[in-house]
């Protein structure tokens, strides 16, 4: 007999097919099972469109009365949104039992889908691979509870972890193949983030090149505005705009000039003549944006490290050593004084993209801070 976490095992299959396409929404899965067998499944696609559990249940139609759904979220209730409220919906269908995986961490909602529903005599149970449920949309309750987006911060480097010779070349460090999975991790993300040093260094792009991806919010961290007009990361045809993030008394002129190219121009607060990156995250999260893919360089990293704005490293590691004290490192600055202050991580997940390693693993949350206000 199958149980009810492998329904939500589907479920979250299902709602992964939504990676870098639902925000400012969770990714949801969902899926209706009568007498043992899937009668209609769904995930949510994107704002505006209906959510999981209402393609669930259209898909199941009269088979959903006396069912079971399965929802990786909490169902909505709340009306401040483009979409109707999905509680009533699950009432309506019919159906007898509702799994949800997670309560969902929006104060508009936060147990009010759940309460509302078992109030009909319909029979909840929540919890069921929660965990699971929690990684998935941890970028979301990021966002929900802290005003911040999720950061994954990306590098490629040699063995002794060199990102470039001391002269900069950095082409290329990793193979086709690791490169190809860089791409992909654009794809779900919803902005990339890199500093100065990167676009005056590469000139990148910072486009999704996959078949079938989508362009993330291109934002460059430049503090004094030294980013050319000929940039190619300013260039047009690019599904995504770019923000230029600068100090707030960054030249008048070449703001405009910039503007002219192309660029967005967004004025921060400064901290210690940089920009703040706390006031750009909280930014881009009130924009909608929970994922940033952090692509450096070196000092940028540093810096949100540093200020503890870092949630995932993505390390791209290949089958080299540099050597050399003036070879760049994969994150610059100073070490921390003492052991006990470095930046500790879970456990690393590993897999190998040719002839390359990628080593993954979330950032140990130490003190929390607080939420900030958007």
């Amino acid at each position: 007999m199958t149980t009810d976490a492998a329904w939500m095992r589907r479920a979250l299959a299902l709602a992964r097919r939504g990676l870098g396409r639902t925000a400012p929404n969770p990714l949801v899965g969902a899926v209706v099972v009568r007498n043992g067998k899937v009668v209609g499944e769904g995930y949510h696609r994107g704002p505006g469109t209906p959510h999981a559990e209402i393609h669930a249940l259209a898909a199941a139609g009269r088979a959903a009365r006396g069912a079971t759904l399965y929802v990786t979220l909490e169902p909505c209730g709340h009306t401040a949104k483009r979409t109707p409220p999905c509680a009533p919906e699950v009432i309506r269908s019919g159906v007898k039992r509702l799994v949800v995986g997670m309560v969902d961490p929006n104060p508009k909602v936060a147990g009010r889908g759940i309460r509302a529903i078992a109030a009909t005599g319909i029979e909840v149970s929540v919890g069921v691979e929660d965990a699971a449920c929690k990684a998935l949309n941890a970028p979301y309750a990021r966002v929900m509870e802290r005003g911040l987006p999720w950061v994954t911060l990306k590098f490629a480097q040699t063995l002794d972890g060199k990102v470039a010779t001391a002269t900069g070349e950095s082409r290329w460090i990793t193979g086709e193949v690791a490169r190809r999975h860089g791409h992909r991790l654009r794809d779900r993300h919803e902005a990339i983030m890199v500093g100065i040093g990167t676009v005056l260094a590469d000139d990148p792009e910072l486009t999704c090149r996959v078949r079938g991806g989508r362009d993330p919010l291109r934002v460059v961290v430049d503090a004094n505005l030294a980013t050319p007009p000929t940039a190619r990361v300013l260039t047009p045809g690019a599904q995504a705009p770019t923000i230029l993030a600068c100090v707030a008394d960054a030249s008048i002129g070449q703001g405009k000039a910039l503007a002219r190219a192309g660029a967005e121009v967004l004025r921060l607060p400064a901290r210690n003549g940089r920009v703040d990156l706390t006031a750009l995250l909280a930014g881009l999260a009130a924009r909608g944006v929970h994922r940033v893919l952090c692509e450096g360089g070196p000092t940028l990293a540093a810096e949100l490290l540093r200020l503890g704005l870092v949630n995932r490293v993505a390390c791209y590691v290949a089958p080299a050593v540099m050597g050399g004290d003036d070879a760049r490192g994969s994150v610059a600055g100073r070490s921390p004084a003492a052991l006990a202050d470095r930046v500790a991580l879970g456990p690393f997940a590993v897999r190998r993209l040719g002839k390359d390693l990628l080593l993954e693993a979330d950032v140990l949350d130490k003190a929390p801070p607080e939420r900030l206000e958007r």
